[in-house]
This record gives C-alpha cells, sequence and structure tokens, in this order.
C-alpha cells in the first residue's frame, strides 16, 4: 500500500491506512460504496452485515435453502456494480458478510467476477460454525451465560471470532476477505494489524485498532446518524459515511467524504464510542480486552476529529459464542385507532381479541398463549408513568402473540378482522391483508474455550491455520459502579434550582446486548459533568425505567468522554428476536432518558457548550 500523506497534525508526514465504513447492517444504504470510493487514496472498505437478529434471519433462510445463509446483499447489491471500479483502484475489501455460509458467499463472488472479467483472489475464514461441536458441548457441560442448557436441537452455533485470520489473508494477497461470524470491529483491527505489523501481544495498539473498527463498524451513526442533536444535522439524503486515517499508534482521524451530508461532531462520536460496550474499563474482545475509560475526542478541522487513548489488557481464553433454535411461533397484529379517546379503544380492543381468541384456542384443545405483548403506538405504551399521550386521537394498535403451535395463532389471525365491524369506532383492522405467523427463532449466548475452536484462512488452494490458542487470560471482573468520595461529591449550592431536561446537560444514545440495554450519557460541557457525575446514579436510572427493567441497573464512568454509562439487566423483554416488543434492540431508551426532569443550579444550566470536546 502506497503511503497516505497528512498535514492535518502540525505540518507532519507520517504513514496512515485509510479506511471508508460502507455498511452498519444487512440493510443498509446503497449509496456508501459509491460515495467512498471518490474518497482520495482509500486503502479498504469494509462492511459489517452481522448482529444477533441477523444471524438467526440467516438460520432461518438456510433451513430453506442450504446453498443460503449468508448477506445476499453484499454480492448482488454491492460487489457486483462496483467490483470492476474497486479492483482497478487496488482498494481491498472486507466484509463479515460470509454470516453462516462463507463459502457460499465467496462462489456467488468469484462467479460474478468471472463474468466481469477480473482475476479475484477471495479468502475466506472458516472455523467459527460450532454446529459439528454441540453434542460434545452439551456434554462436557457447556450452560449459557444465563446458566441454562444449550438447545437440544439447535439451528446455528457460531463463534466471535477475532482478526488474525484477516490479517493473514491480507498477507497472502487476498483481494477480498470474507469472514463468518467475526466480531464487528475485527474487519477494521485485521487490516490494521497487516499494514502496521503490530503484535498480538501489544494490547494498546490491539485496543485502539479495535476503538476504530467500533466507531464505523455502524456505518454513519459515527458521522451524525441517530446524533441527540439531529436538528444540526444536515442533508439526511446525502448522509457521509465514516473514512478514518489511522496511525501507526492507534490513534486516529474521523472523517467524511467532501460534500456529504451528515455531521463530524465530537458528541456524536462519543455517543458511538459507548454504543453497545457494557463496562469501558473491561470491553472483552477476541484479540483483547479493551479500556476506553480515558479515551479522548477532539476536533482537527471543520469536518474531522481526533480520536485517542485506548488502553489494552491480555485477550481472553474464551470466545463468546450464539446458537439459535427454533422456539414455536408468533404472530404480530397492527390495527390503526383513530378518534376521540383512542387509547382507551385500542386498550378494549386489545382485551377483548386476546380474551375471544383465548376462548376458542380452548375449545379447539389448544393451550394458552406462551407469551403476549399490547403496546400503543402514539399512546406511548412504551413510556409507561411518564407518558403524556393518554388524549391521543390516533394509535396504533400493536399484539404481539407467540404459542407453541401455529394452529393455535390462526385463531387470532381470522379474528382481528372482525374489530374493524364489532368493536371501537374509527377502527381500521389491518393495514396490508392478514398478518404472517411466524416461527420463532430463539438465541442464546455461552462461552467456548479457544483451545476448542479451530479457525482456518481459505485463499485459492491454500489452507492456513488461524486460531488463537495462545494463553493471554483475561480476567471475567467487571468494574461497576464507583462509589469513591469524588464520585459521590456533593453538588450543594446556595444557588437556585431551575426545571430542565437531561437533554439540556447531555447527549445519549442506546443500543442492546442481548436482553440487556447499554445507554451512555456524555456531558455537554465541564460542569454538566461535574452535576451528572455527583447526582445521575444507577438507581434513579433504575427507578425511571422500572416498568420495563427486570434486571439490575450498573453505572460505569468514562473520565476521557466525560460520560456515564449505563447498562440495565433484563431490560428489552428477552431482546432481539426473543422479544415481542416493538423496540427490542433498545434504540429509544436514550431518547427516553433524556426527557427525564431534573432541578440543577443555575451556573450548571447556563453553562456554554463547546464544540472542541464532549
Amino acid at each position: 500500500m502506497g503511503e497516505t500523506p497528512t498535514n492535518r497534525e502540525a505540518g507532519l508526514t507520517e504513514r496512515r491506512v485509510r479506511i471508508g465504513g460502507a455498511c452498519g447492517f444487512w440493510g443498509d444504504s446503497a449509496m456508501a460504496t459509491p460515495q467512498l470510493m471518490q474518497v482520495p487514496g482509500l486503502q479498504y472498505l469494509v462492511y459489517d452485515y452481522l448482529a444477533e437478529t441477523t444471524m438467526a434471519i440467516l438460520a432461518k433462510a438456510r433451513t430453506k435453502d442450504p446453498a443460503l445463509g449468508y448477506a445476499t446483499d453484499f454480492v448482488q447489491a454491492v460487489m457486483t456494480p462496483h467490483l470492476l471500479a474497486i479492483h482497478e483502484r487496488g482498494i481491498k475489501v472486507i466484509a463479515n458478510a460470509g454470516g453462516l455460509n462463507p463459502e457460499g458467499c465467496r462462489d456467488a463472488l468469484m462467479q460474478v467476477a468471472e463474468k466481469q472479467g477480473i482475476a479475484l483472489r477471495v479468502a475466506v475464514m472458516t472455523g467459527d460454525d460450532l454446529m459439528p461441536q454441540m453434542n460434545a458441548l452439551q456434554t462436557q457441560g457447556v450452560r449459557t451465560t444465563a446458566d441454562a442448557p444449550l438447545p437440544e436441537r439447535p439451528l446455528s452455533a457460531n463463534a466471535y471470532v477475532g482478526a488474525r485470520g484477516i490479517a493473514q489473508a491480507l498477507a497472502a494477497g487476498a483481494d477480498v476477505v470474507i469472514t463468518g461470524r467475526c466480531v464487528d470491529s475485527a474487519v477494521v483491527l485485521g487490516a490494521l494489524v497487516h499494514e502496521f505489523g503490530w503484535s498480538w501481544q501489544d494490547w494498546d495498539r490491539l485496543s485502539a485498532g479495535t476503538l476504530a473498527g467500533h466507531l464505523i463498524e455502524c456505518g454513519a451513526q459515527a458521522t451524525g446518524g441517530l446524533f441527540t442533536d439531529w436538528q444540526d444535522v444536515p442533508d439526511w439524503a446525502n448522509m457521509g459515511y465514516p473514512v478514518i486515517d489511522v496511525a501507526p499508534d492507534g490513534s486516529l482521524e474521523l472523517s467524511k467524504p467532501e460534500g456529504t451530508g451528515g455531521l463530524i461532531h465530537p458528541g456524536a462520536v462519543a455517543e458511538q464510542i459507548l454504543y453497545e460496550v457494557g463496562d469501558p474499563a473491561n470491553y472483552l474482545m477476541p484479540d483483547v480486552c479493551c479500556d476506553w475509560r480515558q479515551v479522548q475526542v477532539e476536533r482537527t478541522g471543520h469536518d474531522t476529529v481526533k480520536v485517542s487513548g485506548a488502553r489494552g489488557l491480555p485477550a481472553p481464553t474464551h470466545y463468546k459464542a450464539n446458537a439459535t433454535w427454533q422456539d414455536g411461533y408468533q404472530l404480530q397484529l397492527m390495527l390503526a385507532i383513530r378518534g376521540i379517546d383512542a387509547p382507551l379503544k385500542a386498550e378494549r380492543t386489545a382485551q377483548a381479541l386476546l380474551t375471544r381468541s383465548r376462548a376458542m384456542m380452548a375449545e379447539q384443545g389448544f393451550g394458552d398463549y406462551s407469551e403476549t405483548c399490547v403496546e400503543l403506538l402514539g399512546g406511548e405504551s412504551h413510556y409507561g408513568p411518564h407518558a403524556q399521550a393518554h388524549t391521543a386521537r390516533e394509535v396504533v394498535l400493536r399484539i404481539a402473540v407467540r404459542h407453541a403451535q401455529a394452529k393455535a395463532l390462526a385463531v387470532l389471525q381470522r379474528e382481528c378482522a372482525s374489530s374493524g365491524t364489532s368493536m371501537g369506532p374509527g377502527t381500521r383492522s389491518s393495514f396490508s391483508g392478514r398478518a404472517d405467523i411466524q416461527p420463532v427463532i430463539k438465541l442464546c449466548a455461552f462461552m467456548v474455550p479457544k483451545t476448542q475452536v479451530h479457525l482456518q484462512m481459505r485463499l485459492d488452494d491454500r489452507v492456513t491455520d488461524a486460531s488463537d490458542h495462545m494463553p493471554n487470560p483475561a480476567p471475567w471482573t467487571t468494574t461497576a459502579e464507583i462509589t469513591s468520595s469524588e464520585s459521590s461529591a456533593s453538588t450543594d449550592t446556595h444557588e437556585p434550582l431551575h426545571d430542565c431536561r437531561l437533554i439540556d446537560l447531555a447527549w445519549a444514545r442506546s443500543g442492546d446486548k442481548g436482553d440487556d440495554e447499554n445507554i451512555g450519557v456524555i456531558a455537554r460541557h465541564p460542569k454538566a459533568w461535574a452535576w451528572l457525575r455527583a447526582q445521575l446514579q444507577a438507581d434513579q436510572v433504575h427507578a425511571y425505567f422500572c416498568h420495563l427493567v427486570q434486571g439490575p441497573v450498573l453505572r460505569y464512568e468514562v473520565p476521557g468522554l466525560q460520560a456515564l454509562n449505563f447498562v440495565l439487566h433484563h431490560a428489552l423483554g428477552g431482546g432481539g428476536v426473543c422479544s415481542l416488543r416493538s423496540d427490542p434492540l433498545g434504540k429509544s431508551f436514550a431518547q427516553m432518558l433524556l426527557d427525564m426532569p431534573l432541578r440543577v443550579p443555575t451556573s450548571v444550566l447556563a453553562a456554554p457548550t463547546s464544540g472542541d470536546k464532549p
């Protein structure tokens, strides 16, 4: 690779690696790839397709067709139209689009390359598929992280592996690297280890490289997407996707293509850094245990910020793994209800349909629903006691139910139509015809020793061992809520107090980790940080979400970002595909928390917000 010069740091020129984050999930915008290809000196395009929910979808697809199980969009929508231009520019591509079938993804891409006359070298990472070992793991007594037995008839089982095989593939001359279930950030870390020759025991640099990957793994979330101050983010229609220039020490500069929308803002970047990391002092990844408490973000230009300060500890001895299995069926109904007292009509409609269908199911010999969920979209039912839309004149009634047998759900599937003529006035009982009954693909997490996972890198006819069996134990510890005198320092003051909301003092973003919820809260300025650090405690957050949270709430301090990270355990009704809620991934929690009412001293509320640091 050629050197990428930069003159943004005191006129110094050093070799950097330039990477574009072109995909944050399966279904991300098709405009990202051609947009990033216009960036001068771009060396890598990375694509993150996989999430827990995606793995469940892929498992369902593979049950219908064994040739599937990978992210077909990567081949059809991304590579097919742009492969020739990518190849001619010498841009390397790394993607975890292989999902449950990396070889199938490779074969489909090679067919495209052959049709276009391109001599393409595509490497695949294999070995993360644990299905052949599930019987042995069950015999060993391996249990899930929720202390339950492993599923008896899994549809898929995969270890979350690291970046070693990616680095090997690049060193062997691969143009494209396709992985199975590697962690999201590994698509960047593998490139950086290859380019800079970092040691696999250089924990600080591995942590910094993981942070670089984490920053852009969600695409435009790093460039203004989902930012708390969304009004300040211009041109969503032409949203800019992230570009990072990474230095040999792991520090990076984040930017976006010229002339694009979006916003490079320290607050938005801090939101993404805390996104779904749990304990920022102990973020366990396959290649390193990350400590990001002292990470800092500072503005270096109108559309650039510098991110630095990551520290690392030895990698864990185990991989996290996930397994999926089918557990019955589910049905989701949505009815529009308008008029005076719409929420009351919707609630009565829901109870009538559930009561009626239960009686009919019993007559036909079926048991009760295994789970039900009733939500009033537009009526703020997710807000619980904090709802303010009790007099809404328009709501969407959402009823979700589960049962072990699909035939039992057919009763409610049929009966819901009757509400359009026999229940509340102003009811539309269907949006798009009869709702489908779907199989429930559930997911569980467990730990597997690295010594039992045999990874391989395959390129052309070459097969190379890519396993990580190095004994680098990391303690499975937590640095939960800090209770030092400094952390709980008093903010008693004789100043007048003013009513405000949390959004006046902080930015925030939320996301899921299984059934746990992560909310990062970043102070807008130093006085807000001092006040929030002392006053916003875990018990307050727990009380605010008590209608949704079934477990404890932990608080972690992140001084470098002047932030607090809250983890709400058992907050998502099972999370992902295991949840019947309309927000199973917890994306709305931060927005609800930002509406929390506060009483704040005048000096804290009046302090100016700096745009240079979060």
